[in-house]
């Protein structure tokens, strides 16, 4: 009934009466749209298993994703952007319509431009041009999506890593992976759905905002894993203590959390009650995983890993194994490759490590 004309029953007419039975009958309507929408385009995750294997909208031939990021990163006028027009200014001051009216971090106004220092060739159907230091790409030129129209305003390290994982400069916005868990979930009980492996000198700038889960559950951030021995502290149990006493530890405190859950409905409670859960699933997992003397000699030298050795290497098989267990995202973080000293500076150690 119409809330503010409120006609009494016994003087609705036909018209008020069509009127709010359009009104009904639109809202009935509308809701089985919204449900359809829904159906179609979000996910349907239940609190109880946040982490489960989702179908996606739309068929999908990408099941898993491996994301290598070159932290500090690889300039791309030593690789594949051949700029003929900078080497031609090498070495002289930039012209005033690049600095007029300008403001650029650690440039004190008397710099020169720096053009290309390797030698660039053009290579495949596709006449992509790469320097010398990509030999093995060369090959594959036309198997690779080269992506060259990109620009953004963001050059300082911290807020650019953040954009490029996250869209946003600032933290507190979900990253690449989490929103890829949350779609899709995960096909691994045992494993958490997005992992984290860093290697290098340093972990990288902006730290683990770079794979929080922002406004969503907390479930969906990246777990950061070591590259060596356990993946993550503290997984094995003490001296002394069985399998079946921590199994009672786990259920004691599972239904002290889920007592709290009752009480105050905190979903954050649930993500507690399912980290425990997975920690105690990769007492079992994580040991399996982290051990490659099953892998083949010649996978290990193709990888350039020495087992017991954390490198880049051993990251990317570890990558490899994840997916194979069903991880849904495994995100890679090598430093440092942020060139200050001059052109080239870690693109020789470092390229032999990639």
């Amino acid at each position: 009934m119409n809330s503010f004309a409120q006609p009494r029953l016994t003087e609705q007419s036909r018209r008020h009466f069509f009127r709010d039975c359009g009104v009904g009958l639109g809202t009935i309507a509308l809701n089985s749209l919204l449900g359809q929408l829904q159906a179609r385009h979000l996910p349907v995750i239940d609190p109880s298993q946040p982490m489960g294997a989702r179908t996606p909208p739309f068929p999908a031939r990408v099941k898993n994703v491996i994301y290598l990021f070159m932290a500090g990163a690889p300039s791309q006028l030593e690789l594949f952007e051949d700029k003929p027009k900078l080497r031609e200014f090498n070495g002289k001051a930039p012209p005033p319509s690049l600095m007029e009216g300008k403001r650029f971090a650690f440039l004190k106004g008397n710099e020169t431009l720096l053009g290309n220092t390797r030698p660039f060739e053009r290579h495949g159907e596709c006449g992509m041009t790469l320097s010398d230091r990509l030999p093995h790409h060369r090959k594959i030129v036309d198997e690779v999506c080269w992506l060259r129209g990109m620009t953004t305003d963001v050059f300082n390290h911290g807020p650019a890593k953040l954009f490029m994982n996250t869209g946003f400069q600032a933290p507190g916005r979900p990253s690449m992976g989490s929103w890829v868990t949350y779609g899709l979930g995960s096909e691994s009980e045992n494993l958490p759905g997005f992992v984290v492996l860093q290697s290098g000198p340093r972990g990288p700038r902006a730290g683990n905002s770079l794979w929080a889960s922002g406004f969503l559950p907390t479930s969906f951030q990246g777990v950061p894993f070591r590259g060596k021995g356990d993946p993550i502290l503290y997984l094995r149990s003490p001296e002394g203590i069985t399998r079946e006493r921590e199994r009672s530890f786990y259920d004691t405190v599972g239904a002290l959390n889920r007592a709290r859950l009752e009480e105050t409905g905190d979903p954050e409670i649930l993500t507690r009650i399912n980290a425990y859960e997975m920690a105690y699933r990769m007492q079992t997992s994580a040991p399996e995983l982290m051990d490659v003397a099953g892998e083949p000699q010649r996978t290990l030298d193709n990888y350039g890993v020495k087992p017991g050795e954390a490198s880049f290497a051993s990251n990317c098989l570890l990558a490899r194994r994840l997916v194979e267990r069903g991880v849904r995202f495994v995100q890679l973080y090598h430093t440092n490759w942020d060139s200050h000293g001059g052109p080239g500076e870690t693109l020789g150690e470092d390229f032999e490590k990639v």
